[in-house]
């Protein structure tokens, strides 16, 4: 009598393994990400005339911006008033709209590393071609569709490019780290 069971092989990577060792990754990456861009806006605002930083300082103080534009803080507040019925004070959106930015960047780097694993195809290019997915579906699509931001034609070119620059230093953070992670698991 032959043996007809099949044998099923399982992927040679360890799912749970790469979705810490994105979680992590996806972690260290929104805390580049946002020294990226940290560093990017003190060097534009350094390279504006004395009027366009007083305008920026009026803005920054509240003087014409709506408060809570960013769409970290628009997410966070729908969070708050959707599930707890509370609209954010000033001192909770400063918290709550980075919350939101770690929180969204940590999962989508789970999601990559314990992708990677079952496909290793989606790790080519030292995370760029993640970050730049990611950027094209949460902030070119998601985020407009959501009314978190206005639409993409609506945007000038030059914030779409610095938004793609931000994800390309997160996708490449996020690859780097998920890497040595997973070699350490």
């Amino acid at each position: 009598m032959g043996n007809n069971m099949r044998v099923v092989r399982r992927p040679e990577g360890d799912v749970l393994k790469g979705l810490v060792a994105g979680l992590v990754g996806g972690l260290f990456a929104s805390w580049a990400m946002n020294g990226f861009q940290a560093l990017t806006t003190k060097l534009a605002e350094e390279m504006k005339s004395a009027q366009d930083k007083q305008a920026k300082k009026k803005v920054a103080d509240g003087g014409e911006q709506k408060e809570g534009n960013d769409a970290t803080v628009k997410a966070a507040q729908a969070i708050s008033e959707g599930v707890f019925a509370h609209k954010l004070t000033k001192t909770e959106k400063q918290v709550a709209g980075p919350a939101v930015h770690y929180a969204v960047g940590t999962a989508a780097g789970g999601f990559y590393g314990a992708l990677a694993e079952v496909a290793p195809v989606v790790s080519v290019g030292p995370g760029l071609p993640f970050g730049a997915v990611f950027w094209l579906l949460a902030d070119e699509a998601a985020v407009p569709a959501l009314g978190l931001s206005q639409p993409p034609n609506e945007v000038p070119l030059a914030t779409h490019a610095y938004a793609l620059a931000s994800h390309f230093v997160y996708g490449l953070t996020t690859d780097l780290v998920r890497h040595a992670v997973r070699h350490a698991l």
